[in-house]
């Protein structure tokens, strides 16, 4: 089913489209850097997808489901967004989620903290059970997604697990790659590390949402 996007939406332009436009030729460039195992220059390619690409573009509304079955839209949340994409072959570090539940129980009432998760529903459950409760579960079955276009472009494109900074109306502040090489750290250094990394993006979205707020009065 195509997306029906109103008169003010097609003033916007929309991650789909942008990454649509794009992913032939970073595709293309990745797989050489791989085979190359340059990772300096894999990471060049990311930063530059985003930079120049993605950054400003708007995350297109789709349906999902809840945890429970409901299904809801993107569009639902009404709060900047601190979106993260996983999968159930992504292993958190030791440290990762404590950290992120720690983050979540001080700025939950000014951010809409969200996990987009690709997989099964019951490795959803296993991960649901280790997060705080004022995260919202989201679970994808691009079989039955309305969507499943958008969908597809944010699972191949970017990769797993990402973290998007969405602004009030879904424009896209920033995008990165979470934390790798983590799975030997203790846990002290694996929830350290974490942290820091949590706050900086949650600094981050909240200073462009106030600038953004600033902006339009």
């Amino acid at each position: 089913m195509p997306v029906v996007y109103g008169q003010v939406d097609q003033q916007k332009t929309f991650f789909s489209e942008v990454i649509g436009q794009n992913i032939r030729k970073y595709r293309y460039e990745s797989r050489r850097a791989i085979k190359d195992k340059d990772d300096q220059r894999l990471q060049f390619l990311f930063d530059s997808l985003v930079d120049h690409v993605v950054i400003n573009s708007y995350l297109d509304n789709f349906k999902v489901r809840k945890f429970n079955g409901r299904r809801i839209e993107l569009d639902h949340f009404e709060k900047p967004m601190y979106l993260i994409t996983y999968a159930d072959w992504c292993t958190p570090g030791v440290g990762e989620l404590p950290a992120l539940n720690d983050i979540v129980d001080k700025n939950h009432e000014s951010i809409d903290f969200v996990i987009l998760f690709w997989g099964p529903r019951r490795s959803v459950r296993k991960i649901k059970q280790r997060l705080n409760r004022k995260i919202t579960v989201l679970f994808v079955n691009e079989k039955e997604n309305d969507h499943s276009f958008i969908i597809k472009r944010m699972k191949h494109s970017l990769g797993f697990p990402t973290t998007f900074l969405l602004s009030q109306d879904q424009r896209i502040i920033s995008v990165s790659r979470m934390l790798s090489h983590h799975y030997n750290l203790a846990y002290a250094a694996s929830y350290n590390k974490h942290f820091q990394q949590f706050t900086q993006s949650v600094s981050l979205l909240k200073a462009q949402s106030i600038s953004r707020l600033d902006s339009v009065k």
